[in-house]
């Protein structure tokens, strides 16, 4: 049961930071040429292509992506506990569960980015396409707060600023929905 509960886990929470990363890619106008890029739509295209057909955009916002992420957010929970207990459980909160999912896994999404950017900085200096993604990504969070404290030194702290605000968020939702943050 644990390697179930495991293996779905890891898809369901895998194919929702894809789809919200397809919306952050939209949201702020990243290159879609780039190959990385062209990765995230051919793996959403299947899904989300039909469901384009039906939901229309909302702006900036792609809503067919964000309505199915949201729906995964939402099944995951019952799901697991169909595997776990062997019980469907159709409740409400569901619907608050799976909104609380699709937070947390905006955040780790936004942690991820940051932190793999940073590595990659060290590394590649900006000559990789993925590179230029993660920046497109990245810097609408980081330059506001590159303003306020510039560079000490040649070394950038804005990395490290919206990482501890993101810990900060972290830990709100574990004061304000103490159980259920830990399981989502």
């Amino acid at each position: 049961m644990l390697t179930l509960t495991f293996l779905v886990t890891t898809v369901i929470d895998l194919y929702i930071m894809v789809l919200l990363l397809r919306i952050w890619m939209q949201w702020v106008r990243c290159d879609f040429y780039n190959p990385f890029s062209q990765f995230i739509v051919k793996i959403t295209q299947p899904i989300i292509g039909p469901l384009r057909r039906i939901i229309p955009s909302l702006g900036p916002i792609d809503s067919a992506s964000l309505l199915l992420a949201y729906i995964l957010a939402t099944l995951k929970f019952p799901l697991l506990m169909l595997i776990q207990a062997g019980a469907l459980a159709v409740d409400p909160l569901n619907l608050l569960v799976g909104l609380l999912t699709l937070l947390k896994a905006a955040g780790q999404l936004v942690f991820w980015v940051i932190i793999i950017r940073s590595l990659m900085s060290w590394v590649s200096q900006g000559r990789s396409p993925m590179d230029y993604v993660l920046f497109q990504l990245s810097e609408p969070l980081m330059a506001p707060i590159r303003r306020i404290i510039p560079a000490m030194g040649g070394i950038d702290f804005s990395a490290m600023v919206v990482i501890l605000i993101l810990y900060l968020l972290n830990y709100l939702g574990m004061d304000l929905f103490q159980g259920l943050w830990y399981q989502l």
